[in-house]
């Protein structure tokens, strides 16, 4: 095992898009903690990767849209990290857990609004700032948006919305944690062919096509068209680049 490696806290590691950001980020060099709400066995997988490849992990369960555990949590990470490192600090944070909202805006209930929203974005801004006594001087804050920040597909009005939040948040980050030489940026996904959302992009050829055909690249996304993009925002060539948010879409409805 290497020693002295930074360290990447990534939210939702357990698979999809999460599982090949930690995967990517340990390619790197980097020792991962990760995340996954239900499924341990998917989480160890990864885990089991990510040592193979060196670097050390640790799998923490995490309620994303649950602020009142975060403590909870962050006491762990701290207790792990001592325990690593001789110090409870870590390098980089990525806020990737998700779950996916499809209704139309008109029949979108109050109950699938709050609970997208503790997730989608209550929670990425109280878990980021729970995590600043951890997270080191000169680190990084990751947050995981969506085109469809940027243009709309019918039925995704509250999540996308609140994806929209986290790209302004991203920027007050980046401003006010600045003089912490803390960087912080989006990176965001076009459709990508994952299990998330039921495996829509994925298993419904008739989305999928109509997806590559408004897709200037002629495809939709991978897993693991993303990981590697969020590992280099975490490496010292990406030391200039904050408050930005990257599309990852293979130039998707330009």
């Amino acid at each position: 095992m290497t020693t002295n490696s930074k360290i990447a806290l990534v939210t939702g590691g357990s698979r999809g898009l999460g599982r090949d950001m930690a995967i990517n980020l340990a390619q790197k060099g980097i020792d991962v903690i990760l995340t996954y709400h239900s499924n341990r066995q998917k989480a160890d997988e990864v885990a089991a990767e990510i040592q193979a490849l060196g670097q050390k992990a640790f799998v923490l369960e995490l309620d994303s849209g649950n602020v009142k555990s975060f403590d909870a949590f962050f006491t762990q990470v701290a207790a792990w990290l001592e325990e690593q490192t001789g110090a409870p600090t870590f390098d980089f944070l990525i806020n990737n857990a998700g779950t996916a909202l499809y209704a139309p805006f008109a029949q979108t209930t109050e109950e699938q609004f709050d609970q997208a929203l503790n997730v989608h974005y209550k929670g990425v801004f109280f878990l980021t700032q729970k995590a600043l006594p951890l997270l080191k001087d000169g680190g990084r804050i990751i947050n995981i948006s969506s085109g469809l920040a940027r243009f709309a597909f019918p039925g995704s009005a509250a999540y996308g919305s609140m994806k929209g939040a986290v790209e302004v948040l991203t920027r007050y980050l980046a401003k006010e944690l600045g003089p912490r030489g803390i960087a912080a940026n989006v990176v965001a996904p076009g459709a990508i062919a994952t299990d998330f959302g039921g495996g829509r992009v994925r298993d419904n050829k008739e989305l999928n096509q109509q997806v590559a055909s408004v897709t200037a690249l002629g495809r939709v996304g991978l897993p693991e068209d993303i990981g590697g993009v969020v590992a280099f925002l975490c490496t010292e060539e990406a030391r200039w680049i904050t408050g930005q948010r990257i599309e990852v879409s293979g130039g998707m409805m330009l």
